[in-house]
């Protein structure tokens, strides 16, 4: 079963990671076109996981991870 995207903006801490990064870093641009390449592909990803089953850690949040680790 196909996790939800969701952002957990506080765990343990009074800021949120958004407040952390400055509003001219090269990652926010990336992150925007990410998103929108990943929110594209919202169709191939539900084809992909079962409907029954407990809930997998969101595909576009792993891909996201990926990359941010190839950068």
């Amino acid at each position: 079963m196909r996790g939800l995207d969701l952002k957990q903006d506080e765990l343990f801490s009074y800021t949120t990671l958004e407040q952390r990064i400055p509003n001219d870093h090269p990652l926010r641009p990336l992150r925007r076109l990410v998103d929108t390449v990943l929110a594209s592909m919202d169709r191939d990803f539900d084809g992909l996981y079962s409907r029954r089953g407990r809930a997998s850690i969101a595909p576009e949040r792993l891909l996201r991870a990926s990359l941010l680790q190839v950068i």
